[in-house]
């Protein structure tokens, strides 16, 4: 008979894994950045920011075809404004060139457990409409969400032809149509559009 120290109660612990969690990786969006390229700077928008904006904002065909087409007026604005403060998401976008102030953009409605969010309430002066500028806007917006979301959509006015083709051309598909909530407004329907990230 094998003589040797009897087994303890705990010797049997001693071959079971021991689970230790791996340090947290959860990363949260960071919804105003500042965000260089090119030919813009994108930076939080501030209070003293208003008339630049607005000066950017005056012109009627900026807003022809779009839902609220009043816009360019001060009070419609001044809401505008308003909410992009509140949204904590909106951002001054600076021509680097000249230091001006030529628009606006905001992330919205970031959903982490759906890994989505929106870019919307976008403007840019007419002059910097189309090529390089707009498209560096939607680059440098795309390429910081990416990296904390699988998809990013947008929403656009049913009549608003010229964005729904800016879309078209970087490559977003038409994922709905929802009704405008708005009752009056001159879109009664809004489309959704949707990027995926690379890779997903």
């Amino acid at each position: 008979m094998a003589t040797g120290a009897a087994a303890g109660p705990n010797d049997a612990l001693m071959n079971i894994p021991v689970f230790r969690p791996e340090p947290s990786t959860i990363v949260t969006f960071d919804l105003q950045p500042t965000l260089t390229g090119t030919f813009l700077e994108l930076r939080p928008l501030r209070a003293e920011d208003f008339d630049a904006l607005f000066a950017a904002a005056s012109d009627p065909l900026v807003w022809e075809q779009h839902p609220e087409a009043d816009r360019h007026k001060p009070d419609v604005f001044r809401r505008y404004f308003e909410g992009a403060m509140e949204s904590r998401g909106a951002f001054a976008i600076v021509e680097r060139k000249t230091g001006t102030i030529i628009g606006s953009s905001r992330y919205w409605a970031y959903d982490a457990d759906r890994s989505e969010i929106e870019i919307g309430w976008t403007f840019l002066e007419r002059a910097y409409w189309g090529g390089s500028y707009n498209r560096e806007l939607k680059t440098l917006m795309l390429d910081h969400a990416f990296q904390f979301v699988d998809r990013v959509l947008f929403r656009v006015g049913e009549n608003n032809l010229r964005s729904q083709r800016g879309l078209l051309k970087i490559g977003a598909r038409l994922l709905r149509t929802e009704p405008r909530p708005s009752p009056g407004a001159l879109d009664p329907n809004t489309l959704v559009f949707a990027i995926e990230r690379p890779g997903t």
